[in-house]
């Protein structure tokens, strides 16, 4: 499969039949008239250049074919060789949703072009002119397309006047990897934005939060590498390409409109999106008093900003992702409990850091330059690679300008479906960049060296302690 980079267990390449990207199978089915009980699954698997294959299909039988018998198994059901005491490792984990009982998918706002925009300015701007427009000379002026079942442009209009509109529902939405914007968000659905996803949307807007997004499986790709932190509302493609993302939040806010209060919490008060289920098991495990809010001290207590810190460092680290691979495909993550407080205390140490310079709040030391004199206007994104007449990579942004010392390591890395460096760039194509832009790629770069430099050292840490599986 070319769009997963497939190659042969050893390395070499491996080519296609047919000249196509996917991946390509022969099935044998063989239905035995009068056959009770279940059938049985093989399975064999052929590797290496496009002739070579043509030989062993020419030269081969059935009965000759070394088969290796599957026993496909709920919840999964892979129909492939795998390691039957692997699943059974995996699924001692928690799954991500089990873990935050509150989640959702992120809003689909079915008109990002009208609704996402670069600066909250430019966004009170559009929402000032379009609810003053009549419907077929907004539909035009900002090139809607037709309107569908859930959006409508009157529907989106009524929905700003009866807003307001009002300047303080222009909020900020993580609309990709370390890519901040800004919509107009009122919670009601099939308005302005379709679907807001306001149950688990407004905890992010009441106050103080800390979220995690990933998705329920994955398509295509390099592996799973889907899962990014906000403090923001995202969009329901904020860390995936092809497939909707979900976003868990740490914290939950009461509604003072509705009366909303939790039971046991002071009137305004957040509590942690924690099952009851799982902070007693957690905590049993490595025998520390949870406390309901920040971070514990990690000799007595532990807080949920701890389990935070420790799920990130782990679900960053690449032999997790390489080892549980399979699983990964088909289902939400799951996530290995210690029992060493050592251990958890360490990873607790490295995923910190990790969300920080994912939330762009970490004081990183940039090493690119770009002082190039020109006109800063993106049209064309590409990488060199350091040679002897250039020792360092080079993101160019256009035929004369670019910047300088970005290791391939960090060029080529991703979240989800993006090429971060290349992603941030190319959405901002025709765009002149701004001083402050050129510094925010300069971070984006260093981030991505320190999360680069931090997995491994989440693997490092792992290993010392006893390593796979967790415990």
């Amino acid at each position: 499969n070319i769009k997963k980079k497939e190659r042969a267990p050893d390395g070499s390449k491996d080519e296609n039949v047919f000249d196509i990207q996917q991946g390509v199978a022969i099935g044998l089915f063989i239905k035995d008239e009068g056959k009770k009980g279940s059938g049985k699954a093989h399975h064999a698997q052929l590797w290496g250049l496009r002739n070579k294959k043509y030989g062993w299909l020419a030269e081969s039988h059935r009965d000759s074919t070394k088969w290796k018998t599957l026993q496909p198994q709920s919840p999964f059901y892979l129909y492939i060789p795998y390691d039957r005491a692997l699943t059974a490792e995996y699924e001692k984990g928690w799954k991500i949703n089990d873990i935050f009982p509150v989640n959702s998918v992120g809003i689909v706002t079915a008109r990002d072009h009208l609704t996402i925009h670069w600066s909250q300015e430019e966004v009170w701007k559009t929402v000032k002119d379009f609810v003053e427009l009549e419907p077929e000379e907004a539909r035009q002026k900002y090139e809607l397309r037709k309107d569908s079942q859930d959006w409508k442009v009157k529907w989106a209009q009524q929905n700003l006047r009866e807003s307001g509109p009002n300047r303080k529902n222009v909020v900020s939405i993580l609309y990709r990897p370390f890519d901040v914007r800004y919509t107009y968000y009122t919670g009601n659905s099939m308005g302005f934005i379709c679907r807001p996803r306001p149950e688990v949307m407004r905890h992010m807007l009441a106050g103080e939060n800390l979220a995690i997004s990933t998705t329920r499986s994955i398509e295509i790709g390099r592996g799973w590498e889907h899962v990014f932190c906000s403090k923001e509302i995202i969009q329901h493609h904020t860390v995936s390409l092809k497939e909707v993302n979900y976003l868990f939040p740490l914290y939950l806010y009461p509604d003072s409109r509705s009366g909303d209060f939790f039971e046991g919490h002071e009137s305004g008060k957040r509590k942690p999106n924690l099952s009851d289920e799982f902070i007693k098991e957690f905590s049993d495990k490595l025998k520390l008093k949870f406390i309901s809010d920040g971070t514990g001290d990690l000799k007595s207590t532990f807080g949920p900003e701890d389990i935070f810190h420790y799920m990130y460092a782990v679900f960053h680290s690449p032999t997790y992702r390489k080892r549980y691979a399979e699983f990964l495909k088909s289902d939400f993550p799951r996530l290995p409990l210690t029992d060493q407080r050592k251990l958890f205390s360490e990873l607790c140490a490295i995923g910190a850091p990790l969300v920080k310079a994912h939330l762009m709040e970490a004081e990183l030391k940039t090493f690119t330059s770009f002082n190039i004199p020109g006109d800063g206007i993106v049209e064309k994104v590409r990488y060199t690679e350091p040679s002897k007449e250039s020792p360092h990579g080079r993101v160019w942004i256009n035929a004369a300008q670019y910047f300088e010392n970005v290791p391939p390591g960090v060029w080529e890395f991703h979240v989800g479906g993006y090429q971060v460096c290349q992603k941030w760039l190319k959405d901002r194509k025709g765009r002149a960049l701004s001083s402050d832009d050129v510094t925010h790629y300069q971070y984006i770069v260093a981030a991505l060296a320190e999360t680069i430099r931090l997995m491994e050292k989440i693997d490092t840490v792992i290993d010392k302690r006893g390593g796979w599986p967790i415990r």
